[in-house]
């Protein structure tokens, strides 16, 4: 298994204050696709699979759909997680959550940190 930090994922600048992004990364063996969400600076992240059917949430790559409420909407069934820690809140999971992703912010870059699960 390769150094997980050999690259940042993308730059902070890049996501919007309280918008969310994807991008794709090598965990381990495996490819993975990341939500990233941006607030106060700081940035959260979870792998981009609903706990429901095992799905992607974004509509079309990258693309997200956020309630008024600013809830995380899974374009599939429309399970909706609050974006604090992925809990979801309505929708055929409630109760269950999205399994977060470590990363930290570093000199104006987002990166995964040394533990990313």
């Amino acid at each position: 298994m390769g150094s997980l930090n050999a690259e940042p994922l993308l730059s902070l600048e890049s996501i919007p204050e309280g918008a969310l992004a994807e991008v794709e990364v090598r965990l381990g063996e495996d490819a993975e696709s990341l939500i990233l969400y941006r607030q106060a600076g700081a940035v959260r992240a979870w792998l981009n699979v609903c706990p429901h059917a095992g799905r992607r949430l974004d509509w079309a790559p990258g693309q997200f759909l956020k309630s008024r409420e600013g809830l995380l909407v899974c374009a599939a069934h429309g399970a909706s997680f609050e974006l604090d820690g992925g809990l979801c809140v309505a929708g055929p999971c409630r109760g269950d959550a999205l399994r977060p992703v470590a990363v930290e912010v570093r000199d104006g870059q987002v990166w995964l940190s040394p533990s990313p699960l």
